[in-house]
């Protein structure tokens, strides 16, 4: 992998999690909503992550790694510049879906409430704050993680190029 690949990996990453970040927001924002569109309450979501692009096996294998075999499986002819596979990154993460959460509204007693049923129950969505908080700081941290190997790879772009004048 070049140096650019690392930074597509890195980028992915920053997309993903800002992705993440929005549902939890949505989630927060959503969390006294007792009536959508379909008339139901407001259901939170979460956010599914997948590889993106070729899988590591994949990428070992066109590098020459062939796991099992002798010598620890490594072949050197096709490392280097231009070597097999090196245009696309392996690895990254992409968001596969968002995927409604299907558990139960929770019933709480309000007979004023214009959504209340015939006993005087309203039905909100099964949002817990706190764990919604947990989930955006997760978000936030890995972004701040990712921004900051970013700032590395421009760093080692910087050096790499102070190296050739």
């Amino acid at each position: 992998m070049n140096l650019f690949g690392v930074m597509d990996v890195t980028g992915s990453a920053l997309k993903a999690e800002r992705v993440r970040a929005e549902v939890v927001a949505s989630n927060m924002a959503n969390a006294e909503t007792t009536r959508t569109a379909t008339g139901a309450p407001y259901q939170r979501q979460h956010v599914v992550f997948q590889q993106a692009g070729r899988g590591f096996a994949d990428a070992m294998s066109s590098q020459g790694i062939l796991a099992g075999s002798g010598n620890a499986g490594v072949s050197f002819a096709n490392f280097g510049p231009g070597s097999a596979g090196s245009s696309a990154a392996p690895g990254g993460v992409e968001v596969a879906g968002v995927v409604t959460d299907n558990s139960a509204p929770v019933e709480r007693y309000d007979p004023g409430h214009p959504d209340a049923d015939k006993d005087g129950f309203v039905a909100y969505p099964d949002i817990n704050p706190l764990t919604e908080m947990v989930d955006l700081m997760g978000a936030n941290r890995a972004y701040g993680m990712n921004a900051s190997a970013l700032q590395a790879e421009k760093g080692m772009f910087t050096a790499s190029l102070e190296i050739l004048k």
